[in-house]
């Protein structure tokens, strides 16, 4: 198989099974060169398995996949000089410091720290303080800017980072992305997974993942705006009793939590949404709820993704 110059990644038909789990089911899909591409999806979507295999560590059990138009099975040595991985969990070296890290690393590729500064410098300037201190000491948003220092040291090709803002703090969150778009400004081709819906909107492009399968692939806008149907916001101070009454909804299509406010969908196609809004409203007053408020909605990635999977709470 041959991927062209502006294909950095070709996946074609990946399945990958442990035993009777099927991790990842017969997924296909290109991604540009230069782009900055997410895998969308909750925890066991399959979303570090896929990435694992791309990176050279797991081996497929059917279909074909190149990076940088390399065969994954057949040209790991070649591939894995010229690709960064960021696995999931914190996996440097506790014991050594920052810089005895950031040094090992390089050397494994035969590259130096001074010689690809320029590339690390917007990351190691805010590690440069705490050099001396040992990796695991630190902070989890510093750990997660010290991973990405050393994934990138030997100056690769393509990034892969595997759910990097698990389990860090919202402004380390968003300092890690801003980190990343300037890679991409950049021309460095990155491929990021995470299970935070909010995250979407920072990549030009998402595969929605789960149990597997992909269920979309497209610009974060389409995919929301490909919702298809009017969604409305309902809230009221009970906010238990009204989730449990509105399911309970005989027309209620999807009634999901969003923060503090539901999400709603009718089952019915052809109703006007004032007449939907008024009809629910009436209903959760008769209920009981006299202060319920109920507003039409646009519809977020997250409202696609779960539509897309289906109505689990239906069956919870």
């Amino acid at each position: 198989m041959t991927t062209s110059s502006s294909t950095a990644v070709r996946i074609d038909g990946l399945v990958k099974a442990f035993d009777t789990t099927i991790a990842v089911d017969n997924v296909s899909l290109d991604i540009a060169t230069g782009e900055l591409f997410g895998f969308i999806g909750p925890d066991g979507a399959g979303k570090t398995t896929l990435f694992r295999i791309l990176v050279t560590l797991l081996l497929p059990d059917a279909g074909h996949a190149t990076v940088l138009g390399r065969d994954v099975t057949t040209e790991i040595w070649d591939l894995r000089r010229r690709v960064g991985y960021m696995p999931g969990r914190f996996s440097l070296y506790p014991d050594l410091s920052v810089e005895e890290n950031l040094r090992f690393f390089a050397s494994v590729f035969g590259a130096s720290v001074e010689a690809q500064y320029d590339l690390i410098a917007p990351i190691y300037d805010q590690l440069a303080p705490f050099k001396d201190r040992r990796a695991g000491a630190l902070s989890g948003g510093m750990k997660q800017k010290l991973a990405l220092c050393c994934a990138l040291v030997h100056r690769p090709e393509i990034l892969f980072l595997d759910e990097p803002t698990t389990g860090v703090d919202a402004v380390s969150r968003r300092e890690f992305w801003e980190l990343l778009d300037r890679l991409k400004a950049s021309g460095l081709t990155i491929v990021v997974s995470t299970p935070y819906m909010d995250e979407a909107d920072r990549c030009g492009r998402v595969a929605l993942m789960q149990r597997g399968r992909l269920l979309g692939v497209d610009a974060p806008a389409r995919i929301a705006a490909s919702f298809g149907r009017p969604l409305f916001t309902v809230s009221a101070g009970e906010r238990y009793p009204l989730l449990l009454a509105t399911r309970e909804y005989r027309n209620a299509a999807t009634v999901f939590p969003f923060g503090d406010v539901l999400h709603f969908t009718d089952r019915r196609d052809q109703l006007r949404p004032e007449q939907i809004a008024s009809e629910l409203r009436e209903y959760l007053r008769e209920r009981g709820f006299g202060d319920v408020v109920i507003t039409a909605a646009a519809p977020t990635i997250e409202d696609t993704f779960m539509a897309r999977m289906g109505e689990p709470e239906r069956a919870a």
